[in-house]
């Protein structure tokens, strides 16, 4: 799946050394979102347990949800190097990658000279990406799957980490494309954006509309993360947790004798699904402050994890079905 990982193996004793402090920075982590993003709890969580495993986010939800303020705030909190790219059907893949301009010296001689764009950030928010042309949309595979790009025949590597978040509004409207399946398999999670809970939005009307709001600060450094990445690809995992994935993930797939997706899915998700799974079930135990993934983990990541990767057939849509019910019924299954 193309996900960094530059840490030397740690022994037993190591690890749970190393996932201690890692806690430790995780919850004041936590703490610090908090203040500025209220409510929202597994939005928070699902968006973290992405880049704590290495890997790039979808957040859906309708306007005036936050996703923007999220993913700055996480930009900040995270010390990492963030840029942000509003998706319009005007844009071209040289608005996000860069391009050459032609340079002249003081003896007449003409060169090219590359000018990056900006995807050379180690966070990069893609705001309303289904917006953007197909061509346009293209520009970023590349660059979430092997980390680096390529223009005009040179490949220029992307800074580390490397996360794409990028948002999309779930209305059918006019002006958008919807994102091909071979991108929406290199997000690691679909993050669902909900409106919040009364209490949460009793306290976003107090605190942003006065005179003073809540700015968030560093936590951590960037260098600091791609530590606990690489511990998170370390932590455990048990054979029963390993056959408990394949097994979800094979079940939603037509064609592999489950008759609850034979029925309702066109297509299920590949072999992405299951490292996905792997590694953000592991984030998932170390954001609780255990040191291997269970099987309440990996049920729990079923959703983000299957959502995107998964589509229903045309009677099953006529009868309506969604994605999320299918895959509520394969959990249903996997722990019965």
């Amino acid at each position: 799946m193309g996900v960094m990982n530059t840490t030397e193996p740690l022994d037993e004793k190591a690890i749970v050394a190393a996932a201690e402090k890692a806690l430790a920075d995780i919850a004041a982590i936590r703490g610090e979102v908090s203040k500025v993003i209220f409510g929202q709890e597994k939005v928070v969580q699902n968006t973290l347990f992405a880049i704590l495993s290495g890997g790039h986010a979808l957040l859906v939800g309708v306007p005036g949800l936050a996703k923007t303020k999220l993913v700055t705030t996480l930009g900040t909190v995270l010390g990492l190097d963030a840029n942000r790219i509003q998706f319009t059907p005007d844009l071209m893949p040289s608005d996000i990658l860069g391009s050459e301009v032609m340079d002249q010296d003081e003896s007449g001689r003409r060169s090219f000279r590359f000018i990056k764009g900006p995807i050379f950030g180690q966070l990069l928010m893609a705001d309303e990406i289904n917006r953007a042309s197909p061509r346009t949309q293209s520009a970023l595979l590349q660059s979430m799957q092997e980390y680096h790009i390529t223009v005009a025949g040179q490949r220029y590597d992307l800074p580390k980490p490397f996360h794409v978040l990028a948002t999309q509004n779930p209305l059918e409207q006019e002006g958008t494309y919807p994102l091909p399946e071979a991108q929406l398999d290199r997000f690691l999670l679909q993050v669902d954006v909900d409106y919040p809970e009364l209490a949460a939005e009793r306290q976003i009307l107090l605190d942003t509309t006065g005179t003073a709001s809540a700015e968030a600060r560093r936590m951590i450094e960037a260098e600091r993360l791609i530590e606990i990445q690489g511990l998170i690809r370390q932590m455990p995992v048990s054979d029963k947790v390993v056959d408990a994935i394949l097994s979800l993930v094979r079940s939603a797939r037509p064609g592999h004798g489950n008759k609850l997706t034979d029925k309702n899915v066109a297509w299920g998700p590949g072999p992405r699904a299951g490292q996905s799974l792997m590694l953000t079930a592991r984030a998932r135990a170390l954001y609780e402050g255990r040191l291997a993934p269970s099987l309440d983990d990996i049920y729990a990541l079923a959703e983000p994890v299957l959502e995107h990767r998964m589509a229903l057939t045309f009677a099953a849509r006529a009868e309506g079905m969604s994605v999320r019910d299918v895959i509520a019924g394969l959990v249903e299954q996997a722990k019965s």
